[in-house]
């Protein structure tokens, strides 16, 4: 059974960064393929994993919005359900360990409702060939609390270095249980940390009511990375932040099996 990790917080606190530490991680451990879905209409885990030089990639909201507006009209002979799975298996980018979808930006005006049917049934079989699919999400929840995404077995709330990123995290956390969602565990990461977590940044952190899973470094090598083009799932093994996810996500991985 696959398991599904979503990551969110606020603009910013580099959500990104973090899907493709946590990627790098599960292909180095070998649990691949991996599903890894950019839910994010900004649509940066493609370069954070590697895929930004494919061939330009298409997005389930293009495929959706396309199948809107022409209506649904399909071939001669073939439902229109497995017309659309049809178009939405095309935007699906594959390689050897990694496979990739881009969400894309929301859909316009109209009803998606039978579409969104579609999409949330496509996932959720697409999902199941995968030891583990990771989501990165956009502030809002928005395909988690729309059911485009499966079950969530595990949801990683990121919060930067500051109290404005904290507050962020406990409102995105509190979002996610008054929607309903089904999600295993919960659990706070803070980024771009300079240095030690003070106490009065700890204290605050644990009034959040997220468990915090660990604190990944403030690295220039990563920013520095991105103005290159350098991918962050092709950092050394001996980075700090890839330490960092390395060391929490043995925990995440270890607690799963259980």
């Amino acid at each position: 059974m696959s398991k599904v990790i979503a990551i969110a917080g606020k603009g910013g606190t580099g959500k990104t960064t973090l899907s493709g530490l946590i990627i790098r991680y599960l292909r180095r451990s070998g649990h691949t393929p991996i599903l890894a879905v950019d839910a994010d209409p900004d649509s940066n885990l493609p370069q954070a994993i590697g895929l930004g030089g494919e061939k330009t990639i298409s997005t389930i909201g293009r495929a959706r919005q396309d199948f809107f507006v022409t209506k649904g009209a399909v071939p001669a002979g073939m439902p229109k359900e497995a017309y659309l799975e049809l178009r939405l298996n095309e935007v699906l980018v594959e390689t050897a360990d990694i496979d990739l979808l881009v969400m894309g930006r929301p859909e316009g005006a109209g009803c998606y409702c039978y579409i969104n049917n579609v999409l949330r049934k496509f996932l959720e079989s697409l999902g199941r060939n995968y030891p583990y699919v990771v989501i990165d999400n956009e502030a809002g929840l928005e395909h988690l609390s729309r059911r485009t995404a499966q079950q969530v077995d595990c949801l990683m709330v990121v919060s930067d270095y500051s109290l404005n990123g904290l507050r962020a995290a406990g409102r995105i956390h509190e979002l996610s249980e008054e929607l309903g969602l089904e999600i295993g565990r919960r659990f706070l990461v803070i980024n771009r940390v300079p240095g030690e977590l003070n106490g009065s940044f700890r204290k605050q952190a644990e009034q959040q009511g997220l468990n915090l899973l660990g604190v990944v470094p403030l690295d220039e090598s990563i920013s520095e990375g991105d103005l290159v083009g350098r991918a962050v799932i092709d950092l050394p093994d001996e980075n700090r932040a890839v330490r960092a996810v390395h060391d929490f996500m043995q925990k995440v991985i270890t607690a799963a099996a259980v």
